[in-house]
């Protein structure tokens, strides 16, 4: 039987490539959104879930190991943005940025890593951003939500290495997908210049980045940040 991956955010975008990339490469594929998805594979099964909610998360993850088998990839894709000046920004956007990106990922994280400690270990992407590093302008909650995944990546490899589980973040430049879908178009040639490889990236440097930290060979990489584009940090 395939192994099994279980990526948030799979209805589309980075989430939805990844997860038709892991099936053509033989993968049994879990995922899930707020919403149903018409990603249609006989190795692949989509939940509607929230992953910012503890219960939903808790059973959600124990019908996969009870209907499919154990997870034994973690991808926490799953995210959300609002670019807004600081001092325009409400509490509202706060709450549903933290909620989807840190409490989220927190929440997939723990529930997947108990399931990974039973049955042999297991491999763990988190999503970070280059505008982390970066300190963008008009980002501040979003860069801040993501520097926290980056901190919960880092401490959770530690606590985690002994059950043979690696903890790893890729951060992304962008890429087009939703997320930058608002953001004005002077604003992203703006951030592409401050790469060292000016270029918007693409799924393919996603799926990548994943393929090199899921091969069996890259048991020994844990508690890393990868930027994409040659980002200084």
């Amino acid at each position: 039987m395939p192994e099994l991956a279980f990526i948030t955010g799979t209805r589309k975008g980075i989430g939805r490539a990844l997860a038709e990339h892991l099936l053509d490469r033989g993968w049994m594929v879990a995922g899930c959104s707020r919403r149903d998805s018409d990603l249609q594979h006989k190795h692949y099964r989509h939940y509607r879930l929230d992953v910012a909610d503890e219960r939903s998360v808790i059973e959600t993850l124990k019908s996969v190991k009870k209907d499919l088998q154990p997870i034994r990839v973690l991808i926490n894709n799953a995210g959300v943005a609002a670019m807004n000046h600081l001092l325009l920004s409400p509490l509202e956007s706060y709450e549903s940025i933290f909620k989807t990106n840190v409490q989220g990922s927190f929440l997939m994280l723990r529930e997947c890593a108990k399931q990974m400690r039973r049955s042999g270990g297991g491999r763990i992407i988190n999503f970070s951003s280059i505008a982390s590093p970066l300190n963008l302008e008009g980002e501040a909650l979003y860069a801040a939500s993501k520097a926290a995944v980056e901190s919960l990546t880092k401490t959770a490899a530690k606590e985690l290495a002994d059950m043979d589980i690696t903890v790893n973040a890729i951060g992304p430049t962008p890429i087009e997908t939703d997320l930058i879908k608002l953001v004005p178009k002077e604003k992203i040639a703006a951030l592409i210049e401050k790469q060292a490889i000016s270029r918007l990236g693409t799924y393919q440097d996603i799926i990548n980045c994943v393929d090199f930290l899921i091969k069996p060979e890259s048991d020994f990489i844990t508690g890393q940040i990868l930027y994409l584009g040659g980002v200084p940090h």
